[in-house]
């Protein structure tokens, strides 16, 4: 009996996969359980349509996320702190990269940014995820706040 997976199933397949499985496992299991639906000629159609439209949004939005990429890794931020000899009370955090890109006009959430213990006056790197396929490098300054 072939089904169409709803949800990704271990050892199975994933969703939107047609996989071929005994009767009484996909009457008894799959299908009360909301795993998997039939897969009848309709529903096959439908999946094909879906599979189709998923496809030409999921190009836009990596275009998207590429150009948006494009833009941070060109940006010059400095984010000003209070410092004393070098070391600067606190430390910088991604919700303060997030607050300082959303000032030259970039908003990316916090929790998409990656950045390690910034805890000295200088220059730093973080990661930003801005897609499953996209991943850009933010550059940034720490600076003494006057």
């Amino acid at each position: 009996m072939e089904v169409i997976l709803i949800k990704d199933v271990e050892n199975l397949g994933y969703a939107n996969d047609i996989v071929a499985v005994k009767p009484g496992y996909a009457n008894n299991y799959l299908i009360p359980q909301g795993f998997a639906k039939a897969a009848t000629a309709s529903a096959k159609k439908v999946l094909a349509e879906n599979l189709r439209q998923r496809a030409h949004k999921d190009a836009k939005i990596l275009a998207d996320a590429q150009a948006l990429a494009e833009t941070v890794s060109n940006l010059a931020l400095s984010i000003a702190v209070k410092a004393e000899e070098e070391k600067i009370f606190g430390a910088v955090t991604a919700a303060d990269l997030a607050e300082a890109l959303a000032a030259k006009g970039v908003e990316i959430d916090r929790k998409a940014i990656s950045v390690e213990s910034v805890k000295t006056l200088g220059e730093y790197e973080a990661t930003a995820k801005l897609h499953r396929d996209v991943k850009a490098t933010i550059k940034f300054m720490v600076v003494a706040a006057e």
